[in-house]
């Protein structure tokens, strides 16, 4: 009974094949129910193809967003947005490099406009060559141009500049039409190393003719012969020695006994004040001071003084400040010398005049033809005081108003120049009020 149950199983297994087979292939040839689905290969191809136009979209939109895009990659951007998948696909391919090209050169065309004389070289150099050398110039030679034309510039301001020195001219010169290397050279080492000789000689000009203080520091500076030194010296040590010299100049000037009232009033403030008083006082109130004491001596001659004194004192008065200084200096005196000689010629005594056809004296004085005595006629004393009055120095003359002159005076210096003489001198008095108010009104400028 065992074998004919292997034998059954045997069987079956060797014609399975042929009876499963052929079922298979009849159920894959027949169509598919109603209502069944299947793998959809179609669907699959439409969805990549929306998926890559999306992207391609977000792509451009971004490069539409990018400030370095250029004005032909932006337009054709949005061409492509407003156009088909294949334009899009179109754009990112084939017409986004080649517009990018286009604006590069329109960038590099643009610092023509802008630049200075290197970029403007550069950029000629670049358009005429590939866009490789475009790229270039965008990312390096538009940089050591401008460089240049910026070194050049600044040294071009040096020589413009009134304090640049001998030395930095002269080696700024050098350089200014040179190559962007020796601009640059120029402005990190040369620069410097021209300030240090110009300083030093500008040390050694102002120890010339100057004070025992700032000679002492200049001399100092230029020993130790460091720019350090040598700066620190102008810009604070020749200001302090400075200050401690016109204190001692002003010192010496108050010790002098002939300084009159303004003088030693502008000085005493001067000494009063800051660094800065000093020096204003010196170099502009001492001259005003000196002017307004200088009109005042001439008033005071004036007063005293005679015709011809009185007339150069007014002359004076009416002039500058130089016109003052030499009337006291020398107008003075020779216009006192003047009266004096009117005054001597005055007081001789006159001679008897005999007239042609008188007859000649006899022993008893008769004529001999009428027989009258003849007086002889007597000199007549014009001015018992001919002598003038003695020299007072200027400084020391008071002001007072002479007495009005007798008629013997007037005999000796003539009656039109005698009368109204006290009106001369308080119309001269006037006119020296008028330029001491002048004077006192520039002063006070000066000072504020």
């Amino acid at each position: 009974m065992k074998l004919p149950k292997v034998s059954a199983v045997l069987a079956a297994a060797a014609l399975a094949p042929t009876v499963l087979f052929p079922s298979m292939a009849s159920a894959a040839e027949r169509p598919a129910p109603a209502g069944v689905s299947g793998p959809d290969t179609a669907s699959d191809a439409m969805g990549d193809h929306d998926s890559q136009e999306a992207l391609d979209r977000a792509e451009v939109q971004r490069i539409l967003a990018d400030k370095e895009s250029g004005r032909g990659v932006r337009e054709a951007a949005e061409k492509a947005l407003a156009g088909s998948a294949a334009d899009l696909r179109h754009f990112l391919t084939v017409e986004l490099d080649k517009q990018r090209w286009a604006d590069r050169r329109v960038k590099v065309a643009q610092f023509l406009n802008s630049g200075g004389p290197a970029i403007r070289k550069a950029v000629r150099a670049a358009l005429m060559g590939t866009d490789e050398d475009i790229l270039k110039f965008l990312k390096e030679g538009q940089y050591i141009a401008r460089a240049e034309d910026e070194d050049r510039a600044e040294v071009q301001r040096i020589l413009a500049d009134k304090d640049s020195g001998y030395a930095v001219r002269a080696a700024a010169q050098k350089v200014v039409n040179g190559t962007a290397a020796e601009l640059r050279v120029f402005l990190e080492v040369g620069l410097a190393d021209a300030r240090v000789t110009d300083n030093r000689i500008r040390v050694a000009q102002i120890f010339d003719g100057a004070g025992r203080a700032v000679r002492k520091a200049a001399d100092d500076a230029l020993r130790i012969n460091t720019p350090e030194a040598l700066l620190k010296f102008l810009n604070e040590g020749q200001h302090k020695a400075r200050a401690e010299d016109d204190r001692v100049e002003i010192l010496t000037l108050l010790a002098d006994k002939e300084i009159g009232p303004s003088v030693y009033e502008g000085a005493q403030k001067a000494l009063d004040g800051k660094p800065a008083d000093l020096r204003r006082f010196l170099e502009v109130g001492l001259a005003d001071a000196r002017e307004i004491d200088n009109r005042v001596k001439a008033v005071q001659v004036m007063a005293i003084g005679g015709p011809a004194v009185k007339k150069a004192a007014v002359a004076a008065l009416k002039g500058t400040a130089q016109d003052v200084l030499a009337f006291l200096k020398e107008g003075q005196y020779k216009a006192r010398a003047e009266d004096e000689a009117n005054a001597a010629a005055a007081a001789k005594p006159t001679t008897p005049v005999q007239q042609p056809d008188q007859a000649q004296n006899t022993g008893t004085g008769q004529s001999q033809s009428s027989g009258q005595t003849v007086q002889p006629v007597s000199a007549v004393s014009t001015n018992t005081n001919t002598n003038p009055a003695p020299a007072v120095a200027p400084a020391q003359v008071p002001v007072t108003t002479p007495a009005a002159p007798t008629s013997d005076r007037l005999a000796a210096t003539g009656a039109d120049e005698g009368l109204g003489w006290e009106a001369g001198v308080a119309a001269a008095a006037v006119v020296a009020g008028a330029a001491l108010v002048a004077v006192s009104r520039r002063r006070h400028a000066a000072e504020s």
